[in-house]
């Protein structure tokens, strides 16, 4: 317990220091110490107009998008009992981009639909994927396999969108690929009220996942309703995949690389594994996405593409373990 509680503590920091090194860092530094003093009260400056109109709106929504989509890994990994369960992979994230991509080029002046749009998506996703891989009941492969078959589905559909809707499709290109640039206040507030009500309602089905973990049989020996539960803990997952999907776009990978992380560090116990996944989005995000901007500066990089050289490898690597 003491050790868990320690690790929790150091991935707090962590997540404190990325959040710092995003905001300082940058084709324009600020220094560490005058971040300080613009956060004190400081505004009449540049360095303090870059601060709060570019820099912490843009690594605030990193760090929040971070914490959905590491939750949401983590509750499709419980709930599968799957390692190689992420909602970028097995289908959910297409859903919610289609859906995203749709309400983007036909209903452009309805940017309020996004979300609960991309999550009507996510959840008709699952619902696809549950119905190709049910088959007295539900099997890790046939999930990944029915998965991967939907992603590439929607996928087809996404690309048919852009091209249809060709004269519209410059705004959708970075949104596909996964990107933080332009992000500011008003995204913040679009994904802030998920984050909060998401993420403390994961937080408070903890115990359920730990009995998930147990296998259906034992978990119902214990009086766990396991299929509704499994119904709503993935209706919760697309909630936070689809809410992340709607202002960064198609971002994948984090939700397989930091459950992962987190548990080999902190262990299975989804009390502490939660927590530990949540601060260790934050900082995975905040600093690829900080890469992203430094690597080839003044260009700036959509984070999406160093999450995807950071994560197919991993899931390369989980995918020879597993099968």
């Amino acid at each position: 317990m003491k050790k868990r509680l320690a690790l929790l503590v150091l991935f707090a920091v962590l997540a404190g220091v990325s959040i710092l090194i995003s905001t300082a860092k940058g084709t324009a530094d600020i220094p560490f110490e005058e971040i300080f003093a613009i956060l004190g009260g400081t505004r009449d400056t540049a360095h303090a107009q870059i601060l709060w109109n570019i820099r912490l709106p843009r690594t605030i929504v990193a760090a929040l998008v971070g914490i959905n989509l590491s939750l949401s890994g983590a509750i499709l990994q419980a709930i599968l009992r799957n390692p190689l369960a992420d909602p970028h992979i097995i289908g959910i994230s297409s859903g919610a981009g289609l859906a995203g991509i749709f309400i983007m080029l036909v209903l452009p002046g309805a940017a309020l639909l996004i979300t609960p749009g991309a999550f009507v998506g996510a959840m008709i996703a699952a619902a696809l994927i549950y119905i190709l891989a049910w088959k007295d009941g539900i099997r890790p492969t046939r999930i990944i396999l029915a998965g991967v078959a939907v992603s590439a589905f929607l996928g087809a559909g996404i690309s048919a969108m852009m091209i249809l809707y060709s004269d519209r499709v410059q705004g959708a290109l970075m949104w596909m690929v996964g990107g933080l640039s332009a992000r500011t206040w008003p995204h913040v507030d679009m994904l802030l009220p998920y984050t909060i009500g998401a993420g403390l309602l994961t937080l408070c089905a903890a115990q359920r996942l730990n009995i998930l973990q147990l296998g259906d049989d034992m978990a119902r020996g214990i009086g766990l309703a396991v299929e509704r539960t499994r119904i709503l803990l993935t209706a919760l997952a697309a909630l936070l995949a689809a809410s992340a999907v709607s202002v960064v776009g198609l971002l994948g990978f984090v939700g397989l690389i930091v459950p992962h992380a987190a548990r080999l560090m902190i262990g299975s116990d989804y009390r502490f594994l939660l927590p530990a996944a949540a601060l260790l989005g934050v900082t995975t995000l905040t600093l690829s996405d900080t890469v992203a901007r430094l690597l080839f500066s003044p260009m700036e990089l959509p984070v999406g593409i160093i999450m995807a050289a950071l994560g197919a490898p991993f899931f390369l690597y989980l995918l020879r373990r597993q099968l």
